[in-house]
């Protein structure tokens, strides 16, 4: 849910203010009181303000809370005496101060134009009428622990302002409705107690001028320790799903929620520098049973808890809030244990025991036989039965194959020429196939089911959503020098990494530079493709800039901007030191949600295209949360994804080619000096398929080694003179055209019959046909010289028949047993797995078919050939025909001398025993082989992507989103559909995202780190009857209509933007008063380049209001909410 953040105009009590440095900048200094030479004053002075604007769900709103980090708070110290003239009487019944004196010259930029308050040390004034009935809905605390006629000390301006400010925290707090009570109560006190004085010490004032009165513009606030206590419990765990962290993290400047207290959370409320205080307010917790003197009492109201209802009204906060609404959850069992007995691996000693105990029966019934053996003891061999039914079956089936190959053989011997052709020209057809060859290189489409549940859900998601991003991303990290120590003037010592260096940073801003000026050419469409056109921009999707790109790196803390990473500044008014980019980056990367740092720089922490930069997604390789000692850069480029058919696929392609181009040119330029990894999104798919380009070579190897085997090893030499006749080059030639006719001719034939082919197939399927093929080969050639002589009366087409018959049956069973085990394969809902299983269960079947055909007339030829003593190449020539006798052959030697020493009794046990051996081996091995698809291992090992993968494990520590998506049907218009979904105060206690938070307090084992982000949680916010968001437009051509939250371009830093759903029309004209020069803050760096945004303050209640009616309709989809998933350096993915 986008918010839109208001322009206020009426003294905002800072939600977010003060500086933890609880005793302020006024606590020691007189203040400019009467006959003085104080600052002027003037009621309708104007300060520069900044607008609201538009930001990622909510994160403008966010940072309203964040502005500023706090210096260490110091202990509670007894207040200064020197400003007692303006509080001098501290009595019940008597305010400090009172009403409106206009705006606070000291504040140089402010989000919202708040006025501050007068000094009146005067009695409570009676609450009546519209103030009453104002003050029972924003203060009712007030009113209800008064007898009589309310007092108060505020004026019906002064709650108005009260109003809006409290309407504003409730945006960020409203989920846990005790906090935001506790919350609004701190500031009711402060404004409106008709004791005021008790606990409120007026420090600083300044003349207003033209008149008698004095302007608040700083004052001291004492509250009790335990008061204060247990107001900060109760906001302590509640969330801002928007960030995936807690409301305190974005409220305790840079202190965060981890070391966030009740005095740093305070401090930050009323730091006049952080944006949204009008003034400094410094607080004071006293301890418990002490006081502070001097007439005052500490403030100690009651808080409510959070799990208490603040009104019958309301509700508890939520399990996802407070920790003490939730039910009692029992722990989810974790994986088991691994299998051990005793301190040993299970599987291990299992496979172990069971080798000794096939060792033990196998020499155990070697030892039996051995000793029966010298008994004398002969075996007699069983007396002969007759043959069963299945083996007369069995004998006669082989009978019935031995006449048909016998049969076959004759025919194809006696007419080889034809047989070639016909197989020729049908293998060549069915290659005709490759033309319409598709390959599939999506990993999805390779590895996921069509009919899976994640297949379905994720076409689900993109069918309504879009297909998620594309991420493209470098990871930068120093190769030499060390890190260095800076002495922060405003944070003290802090350690810098050697990669954050201003060289580094200059290098990666240069980078993102080059990528933003960016053009490809996308030959489909003849498009000039820029950044813009394919990048998510998520604050201006209609027409982006390259400014509006969503670009995570550590250089948009400086909105990518070179001016503003070379800014150095004056620390303070004194000139004690300077302030640099370095003192911005540690701000920003402990609140990173902030429109403006406490430095003089004053420069915003949001990126460039209005969004925040969260320091775990830019930095990498850090302990804790020391960001600046991280090891590791990381630049993250998002990009719309689009589905293959859209042309717009083909643009998002050529950038990421040119981004690969720049990032190689940058790698190059500064590798001496940096390591830098990277990768697109189409780099898989990319480096896959250049992988086919280099196995060729191999394919040819080992498609030449085979050959080269085939052809020496098969042949019978006689003499050297007759080498040439007596080589089977032609023949392996032929064994070799077999296996790639076979492979082709499935493919071929898959292609034709529309099914989708891989890289995969191209790498292994002709591999496993080779070796099938020349295994066959061997068999049938070897076979063939063995039974050289023929048969009286037998012709040579009989005599090849014959060996044909011989060894045909069995090469037909193992080829239909090999076929049937790969069919079975196919039934694999793995898309990968089935085609690959089909290819090979078809070439394996061609293969065979062609062997009986081709290679049996290919023999045919060759014998022929050698009868006629040709030459194996060149068959024209003819050599004389030597005398008949045996040849010598290459491999019948080395077989003759291998299988006796096999089969010699002593070397026969031990071939049993190595045997068993390395099966119970595989079987333990096979047990530990890890169940998943490392992408890594696709890669060849020179590829730049297995560096990226290196780096990413190493130094990444964020995980991939998840999405829980409700499907079409769910009724969220109901109140049982809305609190099944929702996480705030109200909702189910098993509703989904408090199902998906109770799953993150276990992340060992549902492995989601943060809770998830609804939309609907956003959306009730919105709805909240005490926001003041802009709903409806107000005036122009749109006036009366729906105002969506992407009518106006986000504020992005501190640009000057207009937003296009203004609470008002422009005044027509509008002077701002300069303040006297004695209020004048000291000059800053000559603004920098920085220009605040200029905002008219609008008229209070002009913003209309949307309420949902009965009439809203169903979504098809909703209720996306996503949660990161852990990711631990040096882990598998």
């Amino acid at each position: 849910m986008i918010t839109r953040a208001l322009r206020l105009h009426q003294g905002l009590i800072g939600f977010g203010a003060v500086r933890p440095d609880c005793t302020g900048g006024g606590s020691g200094q007189a203040a400019a009181g009467p006959g003085r030479t104080g600052a002027g004053w003037h009621r309708q002075h104007l300060v520069p303000t900044m607008p609201g604007a538009t930001a990622v769900a909510g994160a403008v709103l966010v940072a309203l809370l964040a502005l500023v980090p706090s210096p260490q708070p110091i202990p509670w110290l007894r207040p200064p005496q020197a400003a007692a003239e303006w509080t001098p009487i501290h009595s019940p019944g008597v305010c400090a101060f009172y009403d409106e004196c206009g705006y606070n010259p000291e504040v140089n930029v402010s989000l919202v134009a708040s006025k501050v308050p007068c000094v009146s040390n005067t009695p409570a004034r009676e609450a009546t009428g519209g103030l009453l009935t104002l003050l029972s809905s924003v203060c009712p605390e007030l009113v209800r622990d008064m007898a009589g006629t309310p007092r108060v000390c505020c004026s019906l301006a002064q709650l108005v302002a009260l109003q809006v400010s409290v309407a504003l925290s409730g945006t960020v707090l409203a989920r846990c409705p005790s906090c935001a009570r506790n919350f609004a109560n701190i500031h009711c006190n402060n404004i409106c107690s008709p004791d005021q004085s008790l606990f409120i010490n007026v420090t600083r004032a300044l003349p207003v001028e033209g008149t008698s009165e004095f302007a608040v513009v700083e004052y001291q606030c004492f509250y009790q320790q335990e008061f204060a206590d247990a107001a900060f419990t109760s906001c302590h765990g509640v969330r801002l799903p928007v960030t995936g962290g807690y409301a305190l993290d974005s409220m305790c400047g840079r202190y965060g929620a981890q070391l966030c207290t009740a005095q740093r959370w305070l401090d930050f409320q009323g730091d006049k520098n952080n944006g949204l205080s009008p003034l400094q307010i410094n607080f004071y917790l006293v301890p418990n049973g002490t006081s502070p003197g001097d007439a005052l009492e500490p403030l100690s109201a009651r808080a409510y808890s959070c799990s208490e209802a603040p009104s019958d009204e309301e509700e508890p906060c939520s399990c996802q809030d407070c920790d003490e609404s939730c039910p009692t959850i029992t722990p989810p069992a974790g994986p088991a244990p691994p299998f051990r007995i005793g301190a040993a691996d299970g599987a291990l000693v299992l496979c172990g025991l069971l080798f000794a105990l096939l060792a033990f029966l196998f020499l155990l019934a070697l030892c039996c036989r051995h000793r029966s053996s010298k008994k004398g003891v002969v075996l007699q061999p069983a007396p002969a039965r007759a043959p069963g039914c299945s083996e007369r079956w069995g004998d006669a089936g082989h009978r019935a194959l031995t006449r048909a190959f016998r049969w076959w053989g004759t025919l194809v011997a006696s007419h080889p020429v034809p047989v070639l052709v016909v197989a020729v020209a049908v293998a060549a057809g069915l290659s005709t196939g490759f033309r319409v060859l598709h390959l599939t290189t999506d990993p999805v489409e390779l590895w996921s089911a069509p009919g899976s549940r994640a297949r379905q859900e994720k076409a689900f998601y993109d069918q309504h959503f879009g297909p998620f991003l594309r991420t493209n991303q470098v990871i930068v990290t120093a190769l030499r020098g060390s890190g260095s120590s800076y002495d922060s003037t405003l944070f003290g010592a802090t350690n810098f990494s050697a990669v954050l260096t201003m060289e580094v940073l200059q290098a990666l801003l240069e980078l993102q530079q080059r990528l933003a000026a960016a053009t490809a050419e996308a030959p489909g469409t003849g498009r000039t493709v820029t950044l813009q056109d394919v990048c998510y921009a998520p604050l201006n999707p209609s027409s982006p800039t390259a400014a509006d790109c969503c670009v995570n790196s550590v250089t948009q803390y400086f909105q990518n901007n070179g001016t503003h990473l070379a800014m150095v500044a004056q620390a303070d008014s004194q000139g004690t030191g300077t302030v640099d980019w370095r003192d911005h980056l540690i701000y920003c990367v402990n609140s990173p949600l902030s429109f403006k740092d406490i430095t003089t720089l004053e420069l915003s922490c949001m990126a460039d295209y209005g969004g925040p930069v969260f320091p775990y997604i830019a930095f990498g390789g850090y302990s804790g949360s020391e960001y600046t000692e991280a090891e590791a850069l990381i630049v993250t480029y998002s990009l719309n994804n689009f589905p293959r058919e859209d042309p717009r696929y083909e643009w998002v392609l050529s950038w990421e080619s040119r981004f690969l181009e720049l990032v190689r040119d940058f790698q190059r330029t500064h590798g001496q000096n940096l390591s830098v990894a990277f990768m697109a999104e189409r780099s898989l798919e990319d480096e896959i398929s250049r992988t086919m380009g280099q196995d060729i070579p191999v394919f040819g190897t080992s498609y030449f080694v085979v050959f080269a085997y085939i052809a020496v090893a098969l042949g019978e030499y006689t003499a050297w003179r007759r080498v040439m006749v007596e080589l089977k080059v032609m023949l392996a030639l032929g064994g070799i055209a077999v296996v790639v006719g076979s492979v082709f001719s499935a493919m071929g034939l898959l292609a034709l019959l529309g099914l989708p082919s891989s890289l995969i197939i191209l790498e292994v399927v002709p591999f496993l046909v080779l070796a099938v093929g020349a295994d066959n080969i061997f068999i049938f050639v070897q076979e063939y010289q063995q039974q050289s002589s023929r048969e009286p009366g037998e012709r040579r087409e009989q005599h090849i028949a014959r060996v044909l018959a011989q060894v045909a049956p069995s090469m037909a069973l193992c080829s239909l047993s090999e076929v049937i085990c790969f069919l079975l394969g196919a039934l694999s809902s793995m898309p990968a797995v089935r085609t690959f299983a089909l290819t090979a269960a078809l070439a394996i079947a061609f293969d065979f078919l062609l062997q009986i055909s081709a290679f049996v007339a290919i023999l045919a030829l060759d014998a022929r050939r050698e009868e006629a003593s040709r030459p194996d190449v060149c068959c024209c020539c003819r050599q004389d025909k030597g005398p008949p006798r045996p040849g010598l052959r290459l491999l019948r030697p080395l077989l003759q001398r291998l299988v006796p020493g096999l089969l010699h009794p002593r070397v026969r046990p031990l071939v049993v025993l190595l045997f068993l051996f390395l099966s119970c081996t595989g079987l333990y091995l096979m047990l530990q082989v890890p169940v998943g698809l490392d992408q890594e291992l696709a890669m060849p090992q020179d590829s730049y992507v297995l560096q990226y993968f290196s780096a990413l494990n190493q130094y990444l520590a964020v995980g991939v989103p998840t999405f829980f998506v409700t499907t079409e049907g769910y009724n969220f218009s109901s109140t049982d559909g809305t609190n099944g979904i929702c996480s705030s105060s109200g909702c189910d206690s098993d509703s989904l995202t408090h199902m998906v938070e109770m799953a993150t307090r276990f992340p060992d084992v549902s492995f989601l780190a943060i809770p998830a982000t609804s939309w609907l949680d956003d959306f009730l916010d919105w709805l909240n009857p005490t926001s003041r968001c802009c709903r409806i437009h107000q005036f122009g051509n749109a006036s009366g209509q729906f105002c969506p939250a992407t009518s106006a371009l986000p504020a992005r830093g501190l640009r000057n933007l207009t937003p296009g759903c203004p609470l008002s029309p422009p005044p027509a004209s509008r002077t701002p008063v300069t303040a006297p020069a004695a209020a004048r803050s000291p000059p800053r760096a000559a603004h920098r380049g920085v220009s605040p945004l200029q905002s008219p303050a609008a008229p209070r209640g002009a913003c209309s209001e949307l309420r949902p009616g009965p009439d809203r309709r169903e979504p098809a989809a909703g209720a996306v909410t996503g949660a990161l998933e852990p990711r631990w350096r040096g882990s598998p993915r």
